[in-house]
């Protein structure tokens, strides 16, 4: 992984190193798919903490990050099940006023057939 360095305010230079590691996005192990995290910290917070404990760090917030998005996927699921519960009421009631209207329009033309019918066989 490459280093590199940055301004910091104060006229500072950092130097920022990559921790690379793995995120499993899938819960179960048989559609596990991993992605790459790169977390980018400075060369001073390695030599202050130690490469072990800069790297539990990395996991750390790894390990948050995929809590959070498991949270939120599960979020979503319980939101989509309330959306899609309120389309299906919704749309078992505007079939129900559908049948309606066409039960309306059918016996409004079947009276006036039936009318038309008698106006014509009492000629």
């Amino acid at each position: 992984m490459g280093c590199g360095t940055h301004p910091a305010p104060g006229g500072a230079e950092l130097i920022l190193s990559q921790a690379e590691h793995m995120v499993r996005l899938s819960p179960t192990p048989t559609s596990e798919v991993q992605v790459p995290v790169t977390a980018k910290l400075s060369k001073r917070f390695y030599d202050v903490l130690g490469e072990d404990i800069a790297n539990e760090l990395v996991d750390w917030f790894n390990a948050v990050d995929l809590s959070y998005r498991a949270d939120l996927r599960e979020l979503n699921e319980l939101n989509f099940a309330r959306f899609d519960a309120k389309l299906e009421q919704r749309l078992a009631e505007l079939r129900v006023d559908l049948l309606r209207w066409m039960f309306g329009f059918w016996a409004t033309t079947m009276l006036t057939l039936a009318g038309l019918t008698i106006a014509l066989l009492h000629r």
